[in-house]
């Protein structure tokens, strides 16, 4: 995969949650703070889509948690699961959709070795990215993410998301995506998704 330098524009985060997390996957999450650099490729995402999706938090409306959400793209929106682990979202959409893509898996780049970036408590702990970060501008110099070519359908596989059980329908709805058979993707097709490609899901021009 070629390596980019352009840096994603807030135009790219402004769109329907769904491209968004099938997009993402191969790009790069920079990180550049007093710790230095990070930099790790995207492997895994979920969308979730406001107020309706009974899975996300932005179902219960604009809340001091959930404000981020509702406000313009491009921003980051991290929050504390289980009082232990920290998770990070991209607000994306319209302003007031209230949608957001989350960040579940990536492999490191630079360096080239660390802990394990295979889920979202480990992505956040193994970066440095901690409640600091909520709504810190995604698309500016000390976090971004850089472009590269997008994947290929058959690269791709498309499945339910992990972990909301409780949300009904919502919980089987086909809003998680990931490389296919990369091995930092935190859980690997089974029972718990649905192998299938995102030859379906149509990119916007």
């Amino acid at each position: 995969m070629t390596k980019s330098t352009l840096q994603l524009p807030r135009t790219f985060f402004a769109r329907d949650p769904r491209y968004v997390a099938l997009e993402l996957l191969g790009k790069t999450l920079v990180l550049n703070d007093e710790r230095g650099e990070r930099c790790a490729t995207i492997v895994e995402t979920e969308a979730y889509l406001g107020p309706q999706d009974q899975a996300a938090h932005s179902r219960r409306g604009i809340t001091e948690r959930t404000r981020l959400m509702f406000g313009p793209a491009g921003y980051a929106y991290v929050y504390l699961i289980y009082g232990l682990h920290h998770c990070m979202n991209i607000v994306s959409g319209v302003e007031g959709d209230g949608t957001a893509v989350l960040l579940r898996a990536a492999q490191w780049t630079s360096p080239v070795d660390g802990p394990s970036l295979s889920g979202p408590g480990r992505l956040c702990k193994g970066l440095g990215i901690d409640k600091s970060y909520n709504g810190a501008d995604a698309c500016g110099p000390s976090l971004h993410l850089l472009d590269a070519p997008a994947l290929p359908p058959e690269q791709i596989l498309v499945g339910p998301r992990i972990g909301v059980d409780y949300a009904g329908l919502w919980a089987q709805a086909p809003l998680r995506y990931s490389i296919a058979q990369h091995p930092e993707v935190s859980v690997k097709p089974g029972k718990t998704t649905t192998k299938r490609s995102a030859k379906g899901l149509k990119r916007p021009a």
